[in-house]
């Protein structure tokens, strides 16, 4: 970052999204820190670190696309440190969150890198991957770059709230998935209802 100003930052972040193993949590907390001490504004950094995950996203998005969800399986049991399962765990929140996961997903880590794979695979719509990946990246990376800057020197600490966090959005998606679930449930029932209603009358 101090070699290369706000592209650095971006080609680091963008790399997260391709390779798992590279922690957000303490890349973005040190481009905040990297901003206090000049080497670039707060809101560069906010913006060439959502640029670099924007832009990763798309290409994990890409091979997502082209190569298909066997292909990756293996390329994932090749590389070292990823494992096929992580890809696995990522393609589960997607058959189970839809678009949702998109923007969710990008707050909980492993999932956040992979995301975007299982997206292309399933050859999700373009512009709504980019939209939803766009607001999930520019929360996420807020959030980390503001508070990095904020702690100076002590950025580092930041990095203990990050399981919490992420825990917390987890939980949310959780109780949104039960709400709609009860919600269905309820239509239903009161579909079966008015069904039986109208059977009795004739």
């Amino acid at each position: 970052m101090d070699a290369l100003g706000g592209p650095g930052a971006s080609i680091i972040v963008g790399l997260e999204n391709v390779f798992p193993p590279i922690p957000s949590e303490v890349i973005l907390p040190l481009a905040g820190f990297s901003a206090a001490q000049g080497t670039f504004t707060l809101a560069g950094a906010i913006f060439w670190t959502t640029l670099g995950s924007v832009l990763g996203a798309i290409l994990a998005y890409a091979l997502g696309f082209w190569l298909g969800a066997d292909r990756v399986r293996a390329i994932f049991g090749r590389v070292p440190l990823m494992k096929v399962e992580d890809f696995d765990k990522a393609e589960g929140w997607f058959h189970r969150h839809g678009a949702a996961s998109v923007f969710f997903g990008r707050m909980v880590p492993v999932v956040r890198s992979l995301i975007s794979i299982p997206a292309g695979v399933a050859r999700m719509n373009f512009l709504l991957f980019l939209a939803l990946t766009l607001a999930g990246s520019l929360i996420w990376n807020s959030i980390f770059v503001v508070g990095g800057y904020l702690l100076g020197g002590q950025w580092h600490r930041i990095e203990a709230v990050a399981g919490w966090f992420s825990n917390a959005v987890v939980a949310a998606i959780v109780v949104v998935v039960v709400a709609f679930l009860v919600r269905r449930w309820l239509q239903e029932r009161a579909q079966a209802s008015v069904e039986s209603d109208g059977r009795a009358e004739e």
